[in-house]
């Protein structure tokens, strides 16, 4: 049975990115949400894993409004203007094993600390983006050693987030989900334009995979396909 009524109301944690600007496009749009809230670096309750900070308080400004029954977050990332994923091991350097770090897995295990609060104990899910590289019985090809750890840690992070609350809120789910290639900012150095699926595609994959989530699939790792990925 899913834990998301024919009613929800959403929160989308990274709205201003490819990803989560769809995500809000498509919840708006649909009939059973009567609410779909964004937030990002630049909103009026500003969210920024640069600044850790920021995630608590960002939470504080959602405190006593009505409970969330689903909550996205797609804040990522995979490179910058001054690095790529590593090729080999001599390619690894500590600033970048450290930002991917804290973007990818120290800010959304925060972010599931102080958001956690806010879904609707009756039935809620909350999706962080993993990716399926961060799959360590997956792994087969090596490199990208920052990605591959930082989101083998969020999965991590999310897996026992999940076993911790299944003991007090039976009716949350926590899901690691993979969104599969997306023509994005992130995916367009490794071709996205050419083999990434539209965000609207993609993001609708992925809403129909949760909306239809229950209670036995907390602390999975799914990909936006329905399939179960292994950790």
């Amino acid at each position: 049975m899913p834990l998301i009524s024919t009613s929800f109301r959403a929160l989308v944690i990274g709205s201003s990115g490819t990803i989560g600007a769809a995500f809000v496009e498509l919840l708006e749009n649909h009939p059973a949400c009567t609410e779909v809230v964004g937030i990002h670096r630049s909103s009026t309750s500003p969210i920024d894993y640069q600044d850790l900070s920021t995630i608590e308080e960002a939470s504080k400004t959602l405190t006593g409004e009505p409970p969330f029954q689903l909550i996205i977050n797609t804040i990522g990332i995979l490179h910058s203007a001054d690095w790529m994923p590593e090729k080999k091991l001599d390619d690894l350097n500590a600033q970048q094993l450290q930002t991917l770090l804290q973007v990818n897995a120290i800010g959304p295990g925060l972010t599931m600390r102080y958001f956690s609060k806010l879904l609707d104990p009756a039935g809620a899910v909350m999706a962080t983006l993993s990716a399926k590289v961060g799959s360590i019985e997956d792994n087969r090809l090596g490199g990208w050693y920052s990605y591959r750890a930082s989101k083998a840690a969020l999965n991590m992070l999310i897996k026992t987030t999940a076993i911790e609350l299944a003991r007090t809120k039976p009716n949350i789910a926590l899901i690691a989900l993979h969104p599969g290639t997306v023509n994005s900012r992130l995916s367009k150095p490794f071709k996205g334009q050419q083999i990434g699926r539209p965000p609207l595609d993609a993001a609708q994959d992925m809403l129909n995979v949760l909306l239809s989530l229950g209670r036995e699939d907390s602390g999975t790792f799914i990909s936006y396909s329905g399939e179960r990925l292994p950790w």
